[in-house]
Parts: C-alpha cells; structure tokens; sequence
C-alpha cells in the first residue's frame, strides 16, 4: 500500500532566511572537521611512533600538538574569506 506524500505549506521567506543561517555556518563546521580530524588522526598517528619505537608519551604529544597547530591555521584560513 503507498503511502500518500503531503506537502506541508512553507512560506518562502522562512526557507531563504533557514539556507543564508546554514550558509554562514558552513566555515564554523568545516572549521571544527578540520580541527577535530587533524588532531585525531595526528594524535593516532603519534600514538603508532610510540608503540613501535617505544618512545613513551612523546609521539603523541607531538602528534597532538601538530593536529591542533594545523586545524588553528586551518581555522584562520577560513577566517580570512
């Protein structure tokens, strides 16, 4: 049995305004990815230099410290636009 599609009334305003907010929200967002990603995957990176070269602490810290270095200037490129 189909299921019957209604569409609800939208006033056109109201959509444009909702797509201009998501539109300037867009650079935070990526901005965040960015952040959040490079910190992860260098963190995970420096966490794999210590298990095989027995470093201690000291591969993930400068993973971590590096992720977040690139995810700031990431984050002042978008700025910049």
């Amino acid at each position: 049995m189909p299921q019957s599609r209604t569409q609800l009334p939208m006033d056109r305003k109201a959509v444009e305004s909702m797509q201009q907010t998501l539109d300037r929200g867009t650079p935070g967002v990526m901005a965040s990815y960015g952040m959040i990603g490079s910190v992860i995957l260098l963190g995970g990176a420096g966490y794999l230099v210590d298990r095989y070269f027995g470093t201690g602490p000291w591969g993930v810290f400068g993973g971590l410290l590096t992720g977040v270095a690139i995810g700031l200037y990431q984050l002042a490129q978008i700025l910049r636009r």
